[in-house]
């Protein structure tokens, strides 16, 4: 593989991926059932908190 044929692709495909990827990544993150689960992660750090 040339150079040039690895920059053609990563100007293309790569660059089309990434986007689809970045999409997918943010698509999951709010997705409509991931809500509990955010929750349970922000609160963990005090499940073992006894000054409550």
């Amino acid at each position: 593989m040339t150079y040039e044929t690895a920059r053609h692709f990563a100007d293309s495909w790569g660059l089309l991926s990434m986007t689809v990827l970045f999409i997918g990544l943010i698509g999951w993150t709010f997705r409509k059932g991931a809500k509990k689960a955010h929750d349970e992660a922000a609160n963990m750090i005090f499940r073992d908190d006894d000054n409550g």
